[in-house]
């Protein structure tokens, strides 16, 4: 059974940041095909005959001009990875800059945005009378990754579509890859890996009978100890891993 990989790298780091601490050292160095053969390991009775036949990484680069130590860093890591063949390949989208103007929030306990209404020692005043309703507004710069979704969709679907693989491993939990995930799931097996530590996205949470790999879907959720064990040997090649990492 050939299985291939698709990572949406933005997601597994998160995903990694928000398991094991942002300022920890120990877990970013990932080694990616080490992590995936391992979860291919667990699934040994449900997947017999299983081995990896290409691992996709999709990311983009930070912009150097905005995050120079982290473009830098970032810039070893992904040549370790190369390197140290822990990927076949790494498809790249676009790491955009932008300015955007948005009302200020507080979150509540469910993350949600709750808007913040001008009160004592601030409040807006519009010929000395209070203004109801009105809104603080903020212009702040953002820094966004995109592509990497569209790109690991492309790679999975020609990859199943084509038959270059028997079964597919998809580590991201983002619910914008329902539609790629539910034409895959119609042709072969399907694992899909969370890589947080949250609830795996419902639309990537269909009844493990579902398709022609009925019986044979799966869905695992990262742990710290899946990042922390499963890491690059330092030098990869001739990279070394960065301080802090």
């Amino acid at each position: 059974m050939r299985v291939g990989v698709y990572v949406d790298g933005y997601n597994l780091y998160y995903g990694g940041r928000k398991h094991c601490g942002r300022g920890t050292a120990g877990w970013r160095w990932l080694d990616v095909r080490a992590l995936a053969n391992s979860l291919l390991g667990e699934q040994s009775a449900n997947w017999p005959g299983a081995h990896i036949d290409r691992i996709v990484y999709c990311t983009a680069r930070i912009s150097s001009a905005h995050n120079a130590s982290g473009s830098q860093d970032q810039d070893v890591y992904l040549k370790a990875l190369l390197a140290a063949r822990s990927v076949d390949h790494i498809e790249y989208g676009n790491y955009i800059s932008k300015v955007i103007k948005r009302p200020l929030a507080t979150e509540n306990n469910r993350g949600r945005p709750v808007l913040v209404q001008p009160d004592w020692p601030i409040k807006v005043q519009a010929q000395g009378q209070p203004v109801p309703g009105a809104l603080f507004m903020a212009s702040v710069a953002t820094f966004e990754e995109k592509g990497s979704d569209v790109n690991v969709a492309s790679h999975l679907l020609v990859d199943v579509l084509t038959a270059a693989v028997d079964a597919v491993v998809l580590v991201s939990n983002d619910s914008d890859l329902k539609l790629p995930v539910e034409h895959a799931w119609r042709r072969v097996p399907v694992g899909v890996v969370n890589p947080g530590s949250g609830y795996t996205a419902g639309a990537l949470s269909m009844n493990a009978g579902t398709g022609v790999g009925s019986g044979h879907h799966w869905w695992r959720t990262l742990t710290t100890t899946d990042y922390q064990d499963h890491q690059l040997p330092d030098p990869a090649g001739r990279y070394t891993r960065p301080p802090g990492w």
